[in-house]
């Protein structure tokens, strides 16, 4: 926690991070704050002011803007309070990162080009188009070792014109800098220019799990990884998932491949079969509707199981020439499929009136109008209107 004074509130929007409507709040900008904004790959701190959350941190030059739901009396004296759980994974994770980028570049010359501090698990882009499995082996244990023998982590300010600048890795600093820069040391094992929140200690990193790499942009690998807290909730996570799955496959962990493997060739084998069993009853109902003495100019066929193939297969069979065919397939209440075959005139003018009745969407060619319907129960209302198109072709019927 930290007091501290409002300096300016300001009424302003904020977006969601995973998108939707602007949130409105305001800016506030504090005399001193102890939330890290947004920067350096890291992403921003949580908290309090007063009773009042803190939903994003943002820079703006050299100060930190927070955004907050509730305006805030400029010159009032406020309680700063931190969320130190969200805080503590980041610190884990940004350590983490300069360790591994630093370990990386001593073993193997890959230099890391830029990561990301993700919500799952993070990604350090490395400046190779290879990694080896061998060589994440290696790296894994090795950043684990140092953490292991404790290594002090010290952080220290410097003059922008310092020579030791020079000394220390950097990607540059950003054009509105101004001010002292901050360089991260852990001892004799990297020193760089950050301005992220850190472990005082490797110690506190726990442990390190690299989950493996991906193909990254054109000649560059992406390096996943866990660090902390993160390894041990992976970890319960999947220990939930081993239990889950023993209890519904009837056997072991190790034998969990070997049953799901079987499980799925069961189910192609099923799905193979009632595929054929629908084209045959397809076929056997479109032979029924023909056998009729006279067939009506309309035919219409609602069923729960079936397909766009299920429903083709009838329309070839029937022919179209003289007979229009209304075909669903799909739950009677809810979303489903339909199709519209016949004349090619009639479908043309027909088709985008039945879409629309059935609330979906569709497209048509050569006398077949079918789409998505997210309105199956207005089929009766569409049954009419085609009764109402054929009574006027067919005055007899």
């Amino acid at each position: 926690q930290f007091t501290t004074r409002v300096v300016s509130c300001r009424a302003a929007e904020l977006r969601p991070e995973g998108g939707g409507e602007p949130v409105s709040g305001f800016q506030v900008v504090l005399e001193d704050t102890i939330l890290f904004p947004e920067g350096g790959g890291q992403p921003d701190d949580r908290g309090l002011i007063g009773d009042v959350p803190v939903l994003r941190v943002t820079r703006r030059g050299s100060e930190a803007v927070h955004f907050v739901p509730a305006a805030l009396e400029p010159g009032a004296e406020v309680l700063l309070s931190l969320d130190w759980e969200r805080r503590f994974d980041h610190m884990q994770q940004h350590s983490g990162q300069h360790l591994i980028s630093a370990v990386a570049e001593q073993m193997f010359g890959f230099k890391t080009t830029s990561w990301e501090l993700g919500r799952q698990r993070s990604v350090i882009e490395l400046d190779t188009p290879l990694v080896t499995a061998e060589q994440v082996e290696a790296l894994e244990k090795s950043v684990n070792e140092k953490i292991r023998d404790r290594v002090p982590v010290t952080v220290k300010e410097l003059a922008a014109d310092d020579p030791e600048v020079e000394t220390v890795r950097s990607r540059g600093l950003p054009d509105d800098h101004v001010g002292p820069v901050r360089v991260v040391d852990i001892k004799g094992i990297d020193s760089n220019l950050c301005c992220g929140t850190h472990v005082s200690n490797l110690s506190d990193l726990q442990v390190i799990k690299l989950l493996g790499v991906e193909k990254g942009k054109k000649n560059k690998t992406n390096l996943v990884f866990l660090a902390g807290n993160r390894v041990l909730k992976s970890i319960e996570q999947s220990h939930s998932t081993e239990k889950a799955l023993t209890s519904l496959l009837k056997n072991g962990p190790g034998e969990h491949v070997e049953a799901v493997k079987r499980l799925q060739s069961s189910v192609k084998l099923l799905q193979k079969n009632n595929l054929n069993l629908l084209r045959d009853i397809a076929v056997l109902i479109a032979r029924d509707f023909k056998s009729k003495p006279a067939p009506k100019p309309l035919f219409v066929l609602h069923r729960k199981e079936g397909d766009s193939e299920f429903m083709n297969i009838i329309a070839n069979e029937i022919g179209t020439e003289e007979t229009l065919l209304f075909l669903t397939v799909g739950d009677e209440k809810e979303a489903g499929l339909f199709l519209l075959a016949g004349p090619v005139e009639a479908v043309e003018n027909l088709g985008p009136r039945v879409a629309e009745l059935l609330g979906g969407k569709g497209a048509g060619k050569r006398g077949r109008f079918q789409g998505k319907a997210a309105k199956m129960s207005r089929r009766g209302e569409v049954q009419a209107l085609l009764q109402e198109f054929v009574s006027h072709q067919n005055p007899g019927a």
